[in-house]
């Protein structure tokens, strides 16, 4: 046998070179050892695996909460609110300030053309709406507490409207 050396292609001789088998074991090496470092980074207690939900009671209960509840108010629950009470709560957001067009409160030159108009047809705007006034102000009154609020608004605007009667008063009084 001769002593003679195959040499290998010049673009292998400087350095070192893979065959393609090579690159894939390596790249599936690679791959392997990416996915086992993820896998520790997360730890065993970081993240519960798909089905592995927390079973205590409390964990359970937390998770058949109602998504809503529904609220039944009896009918005539309490004493009605004044004109004042409601003003307060529901129809000063807007007519403190004249937001969007409403009269302000106790601004006289505002309120005298729609005291003009009479109680009746303030009470109807005022259930009905009116502009950009919801129906009943988009507030859950009665309407004895809408015509109570509006006596209250337009007298502190210059009107001299009588308190309306209560529900109960205005039917005795019809028999």
């Amino acid at each position: 046998m001769s002593d003679a050396r195959i040499s290998a292609p010049a673009h292998q001789q400087a350095g070192f070179a893979l065959t393609n088998t090579q690159l894939v074991l390596a790249a599936t090496a690679a791959t392997v050892v990416l996915a086992a470092a993820l896998i520790s980074i997360g730890g065993p207690g970081s993240k519960r695996a798909a089905g592995k939900a927390d079973m205590s009671e409390e964990a359970v209960a937390m998770r058949l909460q109602p998504v809503g509840s529904v609220v039944v108010k009896a009918a005539g629950g309490g004493e009605p609110r004044t004109g004042e009470q409601l003003f307060q709560a529901q129809c000063g957001a807007c007519h403190n300030a004249g937001t969007l067009g409403a009269p302000k409160f106790g601004d006289a030159a505002a309120w005298a053309p729609r005291v003009k108009t009479g109680y009746e047809a303030l009470l109807t705007s005022a259930l009905k709406g009116k502009n950009s006034m919801p129906p009943q102000g988009g507030g859950d009154a009665s309407d004895y507490e809408i015509g109570r609020a509006v006596v209250y608004m337009a007298n502190k605007g210059g009107a001299s409207f009588a308190e309306p009667k209560a529900p109960a008063a205005a039917a005795s009084a019809a028999q």
